[in-house]
């Protein structure tokens, strides 16, 4: 699934669900990266995804990101958290930038789960590398609960058993860091096939 598509796709979910005004407000406010920002983010993450790059060259991020007077917290993603409900924001150049040595916290976690086997209260998908001095994940989504409770990432790092480009969700208490799709556009259509159902009004 392309930039277009899923753009298109995620507006009609907002009209479905009678948010039709929060959605054309978004869209009528909202302006991209610059051409320098993207070559920033391609020295940072020369793997970054196409399709997430063409995203953020019509919306740089949802996540209270200031639009003039308007100031954005609309939801943009979900996951396969509460079935695919529980709502994400999108992460502008700004939070990506701020944000991109944020694994090494979660690389914390990993090295105390392959460093204490017996003690298993924290389930890491086997796809993820257990080399963790040399993990490199984009945070590229923090949850409705400013990312306490659950983050995005593409991870460019996997064991052998992944895929470069695979999709990560971390989510805290009970912590788990998994692997939900394996790569950005197979994020996109899994969103999508389960019908965008974490555009609700209830969170709005």
């Amino acid at each position: 699934m392309n930039a277009d598509e899923y753009i298109k796709a995620l507006g009609k979910a907002y009209h479905d669900n009678d948010l039709g005004e929060e959605w054309d407000e978004l869209m009528s406010v909202a302006t991209g990266i610059s051409a320098e920002q993207k070559r920033e983010l391609y020295a940072v993450f020369p793997l970054f995804p196409k399709t997430l790059m063409d995203i953020l060259e019509r919306i740089d991020g949802t996540y209270y990101r200031e639009y003039g007077d308007y100031e954005s917290t609309d939801y943009f993603f979900g996951s396969d958290v509460d079935n695919g409900e529980y709502p994400y924001h999108l992460h502008s150049f700004e939070d990506i930038m701020r944000d991109k040595d944020n694994a090494q916290n979660l690389s914390d976690m990993l090295y105390d789960y392959y460093g204490c086997p017996e003690e298993k209260a924290l389930y890491v998908d086997d796809r993820l590398t257990s080399d963790t001095e040399n993990i490199k994940w984009l945070c590229f989504s923090d949850c409705m609960n400013n990312g306490g409770t659950s983050s995005l990432f593409v991870d460019f790092t996997p064991s052998e058993k992944g895929k470069v480009g695979q999709i990560v969700r971390f989510l805290h208490d009970p912590d788990q860091i998994a692997v939900i799709a394996d790569s950005f556009d197979e994020f996109l259509d899994m969103l999508v096939n389960n019908g965008m159902k974490f555009i609700d009004k209830e969170y709005f």
